[in-house]
């Protein structure tokens, strides 16, 4: 009974979680279909860092609500392992820093393929389909073209282009 409060506190903190992911993707959806983000509030402390923008992380890219293409830095997504089609806030401070924050993670599914390098790019085969993955995580993860490796990819793939590097395997 001891640990009741803490299974319930870590139970809370889930649905909390939950509802914001949910709360960010219906917040890009209206974005989308009204052209101007209608629901913003900021707080105190957002309007203290600078200026805020939601959008939708392109594989390489976060494309605003704005409609503008901001620079997600390739380090960035490979480590947090940022799926197309993932929500992503960007707080571009006074001083002009860009501070990336994941909102809206996107149902995903890990898949097998193997590494191929074509034309300066990398790419990862899926049972024939190619997707591309940043070059940041293939040093990371030091794999070399030929080599099986596990990819996160949007669970509904049909327009994906992009793919996260899970591992080398």
């Amino acid at each position: 009974m001891a640990d009741l409060p803490d299974k319930q506190i870590k139970r809370l903190k889930a649905l909390i979680q939950e509802a914001e992911t949910s709360l960010g993707a219906a917040k890009e959806l209206l974005v989308s279909l009204v052209g101007e983000d209608v629901t913003a509030v900021k707080s105190s402390k957002e309007e203290a860092l600078g200026k805020v923008i939601e959008g939708v992380f392109d594989g390489q890219n976060m494309v605003g609500s704005d409609g503008k293409t901001y620079p997600v830095p390739a380090n960035y997504a490979s480590k947090s392992k940022l799926v197309q089609g993932d929500i992503l806030k960007l707080t571009i401070a006074d001083d002009g820093a860009f501070l990336y924050k994941q909102i809206g993670p996107i149902p995903r599914k890990q898949v097998v393929g193997t590494l191929k390098l074509e034309n300066g790019h990398y790419f990862v085969d899926v049972e024939g389909r190619n997707y591309r993955v940043l070059l940041a995580s293939v040093t990371y993860f030091k794999a070399k073209p030929g080599d099986q490796v596990s990819v996160n990819v949007p669970e509904d793939e049909v327009n994906a282009e992009w793919a996260a590097l899970e591992a080398a395997l």
